[in-house]
C-alpha cells in the first residue's frame, strides 16, 4: 500500500513539476507587467519586456 501511494505521489510530482513551478513564478511577473503598463510613455515597453521574460521562464524545462 505504501508503494502505491509513493508511486502516485511521484507521478503527480513529475506531471505537475514544470507547469506548476514556472506558473508560480510567471503569474506574478505578468501581473506586475500589467500594472506597469498603465504608466505613460515607458509602461508598454516595460510590460513587453516583462512579458517576454515570463515567456522564456515558461519555456524552461524544470
Amino acid at each position: 500500500m505504501k508503494f502505491i501511494k509513493l508511486l502516485i505521489i511521484l507521478l503527480a510530482v513529475m506531471t505537475l513539476n514544470g507547469c506548476v513551478l514556472t506558473k508560480l513564478i510567471t503569474v506574478p511577473m505578468r501581473i506586475g507587467g500589467a500594472v506597469i503598463s498603465i504608466i505613460p510613455v515607458a509602461g508598454n515597453t516595460a510590460h513587453d519586456a516583462i512579458d517576454k521574460a515570463a515567456d522564456q521562464v515558461d519555456d524552461i524545462n524544470i
